[in-house]
């Protein structure tokens, strides 16, 4: 199947399930229907077993296991919750992924799975063994038509969805470092340190409010794109200190009259944690050019929200590291602090846990709170 097959097969899946989902009727249609119509399977009843059973100290089922990828799956209805625990027949209370490797861990060890999935027809939630004691990758089955290859494992033992996903950050690595150069060349003193500071400062903003708009964080789609859109080139730095001041700013900090004058800057949310906080950051003039290289490529021409985390921070690094770059900006970023503000920021928009602190200046008063997006003003 192409890429574009398989992407109408998903869409096409993806309806035909929404608001379904019995465990007990369902799990098995869903499943191999799944593996036949979205990953080509053409023999599903044959790729994946159903309700193998495992002795405890009484006998269970597993609800559906791939034996040539070592992926078991556990099954939930439709609206039962994949991170909460639920009753067991034994009277224990265990959540889905505690189930599952409860279950593995009866199992002979060539046969215990490197994925456990759990899911309840509207997500799925991917546990890699590798690392049993990670987050799970979470997949939206709205969301399959576009994130359909990040199940790939199913049916691949190779590494497909890491290919896309490295093919994906690259792209974005790219346009962070053409984004770079070109506003680099706006400075009036490019190779002074304060400007290499300003500017590693600003592009980690300018992909926060990319990866925002398009993960949906800003509360619309092209939020970010569409505050700038009309704004000529010459006023663009203006309108970058104002959203910086803005984002920075809880709703009850803000001028009062500030929906009336601008609904469209009074629109963006409150950002804690610091990335904001310091205006004395120097953001240099804008040509057409750089605004259209920021609106265009960089936002309209690219979703930031499939970036994997990993790949990208490493990257963005490489982007602003000085061994890769002339003007050594990441000697003043470190890769630490990079990583502190990229990985949190891709793995889960909404609970930006980590605090980017360190070279940059933050203010002190900042100390260890999580950076969180918030306060949505009505």
């Amino acid at each position: 199947m192409t890429d574009t097959q398989r992407r109408a097969a998903a869409k096409q899946f993806a309806a035909d399930w929404q608001g379904k989902g019995y465990e007990k009727g369902h799990s098995q249609t869903f499943w191999l229907s799944l593996l036949q119509k979205v990953y080509g399977v053409e023999e599903p009843d044959k790729f994946i077993t159903f309700e193998d059973q495992i002795m405890l100290d009484h006998t269970s089922f597993i609800d559906g296991f791939i034996p040539s990828t070592h992926v078991l799956i556990e099954q939930k209805s439709l609206g039962k919750e994949l991170n909460k625990p639920i009753k067991q027949s034994d009277g224990s209370l265990l959540s889905p992924f505690q189930q599952a490797k409860r279950y593995a861990a009866e199992l002979p060890y060539s046969q215990r799975p490197r994925w456990i999935v759990t899911c309840n027809f509207a997500e799925f939630y991917v546990y890699d063994m590798e690392r049993p004691t990670g987050d799970p990758e979470i997949i939206k089955l709205c969301d399959l038509e576009k994130e359909y290859y990040r199940l790939q494992f199913l049916v691949d033992t190779g590494d497909t969805n890491i290919k896309k996903e490295m093919e994906v950050s690259l792209q974005a690595g790219e346009i962070v470092g053409v984004l770079y150069d070109a506003l680099l060349k706006q400075y009036k003193a490019p190779e002074a340190e304060d400007t290499l500071k300003s500017l590693n400062a600003l592009c980690v903003r300018l992909v926060f409010c990319l990866y925002a708009e398009d993960a949906g964080i800003f509360g619309s789609k092209s939020m970010f794109h569409d505050y700038l859109r009309d704004i000529p080139a010459s006023g663009i730095r203006k309108a970058l200190v104002e959203l910086f001041r803005i984002l920075d700013q809880k709703p009850e900090q803000r001028d009062k009259y500030l929906a009336d004058d601008n609904p469209a800057l009074a629109a963006f949310p409150y950002v804690n944690g610091g990335l904001f906080s310091d205006e004395n950051i120097e953001i240099p003039p804008f040509t057409e050019e750089l605004k259209n290289l920021l609106l265009e490529k960089a936002s309209g021409d690219f979703d930031w929200s499939v970036i994997s985390p990993t790949i990208f921070g490493a990257v963005f690094e490489s982007t602003l590291n000085p061994e890769t770059r002339r003007s050594g900006g990441m000697h003043y970023t470190s890769i630490e602090n990079i990583h502190k503000v990229i990985d949190p920021l891709f793995l889960d928009g909404l609970r930006l846990r980590q605090l980017f602190d360190g070279d940059l200046p933050v203010p002190a008063q900042a100390g260890k709170r999580g950076l969180a997006v918030c306060h949505r003003p009505d």
